[in-house]
């Protein structure tokens, strides 16, 4: 019987998947009884295999995540926000009395309720926008008080984690600019714990029943409002080269294409010198005509050039008059903000190695006044005479010099 049962579990292992451990342990199993057995009632058999490929898990290989697109990106870059913010409740005094045994009038012994949490706006340098924020956030609220003096847990803080350059406003006034790494907001205050009756114990009052309930926390309506922190930032119509300019000068790697507004969020790339100085260069995202009265991509963006010490704007050398995009974009500017076009700016002529791109610079410098930067975004041609020029206009901007009127246009 046993002769039969192994070779009819090596028959089954070859079409049934099977475990493949308990047929092995029956294998042993009965390989060891066989071994008492005489040489004749053992038959020869075949080593069972336990790596037939009909049977074995194929191994899956995860594909890496695919990167997102620009598209993509857009639906996850928020720069507005409106959330409400709720403090944690105070938890509720507590009415007791001691009794133990032998000890009938122990007093009041009820405790303090605790305190509600604080909600707290935090700037956190790995948060890029504001997309993660949700509509209400609201504090936990501090347990109530207990018997044998015991308070309340006070609540725990709920943070709001925000990306640098965030304004808090209430109403439209602005409550603080987050401009520094770690630096932290108290929104709404928690409710403070309510008092138990231990607190009302006097010489006229031996046994006290009043009790305080917990207050409730903070209520508030806050408007939070992104702006990019750079810098310098490039100004230009679409498909002016900003993108490709923003690639040349940094490691930043906004999308480039052939077509308008390619680039439909901000992004801030930045150049590193010799001596270790950093300066920010941010690419906004083309302005169109009539941009101050929110077409196009509107105040939303323009909002990011408000921040940007020296601006640089960025012409494009195959329009026919390039000229006219430099007053549209100072007329756009000013519209929205007066003192923009005081700013310290290079005038950044874009598109250089284009066939009809000398005669058109000579053009633009009988047209523009100032210093013009003549630049290839696609060849690299004058890129480090850009880079010297706005370390220059950076240096004499921050000193408060007027060494560099020749590149700044004051």
């Amino acid at each position: 019987v046993a002769v039969q049962l192994l070779s009819r579990l090596r028959a089954l292992s070859d079409r049934v998947p099977l475990c493949q451990a308990i047929i092995c342990q029956s294998v042993h199993h009965f390989q060891c009884s066989f071994s008492s057995l005489p040489a004749p009632f053992v038959s020869h058999h075949r080593s069972l295999s336990t790596d037939i490929p009909l049977y074995a898990k194929q191994k899956t290989y995860t594909k890496r995540k695919r990167e997102l697109s620009e598209k993509n990106l857009t639906r996850y870059f928020v720069d507005h926000r409106k959330v409400k913010v709720v403090g944690g409740a105070g938890g509720d005094g507590a009415c007791c009395f001691h009794s133990e045994p032998r000890k009938q009038f122990g007093g009041p012994d009820g405790g303090d309720g605790g305190n509600g949490g604080h909600v707290i706006i935090k700037v956190d340098p790995c948060v890029k926008s504001l997309a993660s924020i949700v509509p209400l956030y609201r504090g936990i609220d501090g347990r109530r008080g207990r018997s044998s003096n015991c308070y309340g847990r006070g609540g725990e803080n709920v943070f709001i984690k925000v990306p640098i350059g965030t304004l808090v406003k209430e109403d439209g006034v602005v409550l603080v600019d987050l401009s520094t790494s770690g630096e932290e907001f108290v929104a709404v205050h928690g409710g403070i714990g309510g008092k138990g009756n231990r607190f009302f114990l006097s010489n006229e009052n031996r046994a006290p029943v009043t009790t305080i309930p917990g207050e409730p926390g903070e209520e508030r309506l806050l408007q939070l409002e992104l702006k990019t922190m750079a810098h310098a930032g490039m100004v230009g119509f679409p498909n002016a080269g900003k993108s490709s300019l923003l690639r040349l000068l940094s490691n930043a790697r906004p999308a480039v294409a052939a077509y308008p507004f390619t680039t439909l969020n901000p992004h801030v790339g930045v150049i590193n010198y010799q001596d270790y100085e950093q300066i920010a260069v941010a690419d906004i995202p083309g302005i169109i005509q009539g941009a101050h009265q929110n077409r196009g991509l509107g105040l939303s963006f323009l909002r990011h050039i408000e921040r940007c010490r020296i601006l640089l704007y960025v012409l494009d050398l195959a329009h026919p008059e390039p000229w006219t995009q430099m007053r549209s974009l100072q007329y756009e500017l000013s519209q929205f903000d007066e003192n923009l076009t005081r700013r310290p700016h290079i005038i950044v002529a874009n598109k250089i190695d284009l066939p009809d791109a000398r005669k058109m610079l000579a053009s633009l410098q009988q047209k523009v006044s100032g210093k013009i930067i003549a630049v290839s975004a696609l060849t690299g041609e004058n890129a480090e005479e850009l880079i010297v020029c706005i370390r220059e206009l950076y240096d004499g901007q921050r000193t408060g010099t007027k060494k560099y009127e020749k590149y700044s246009g004051w």
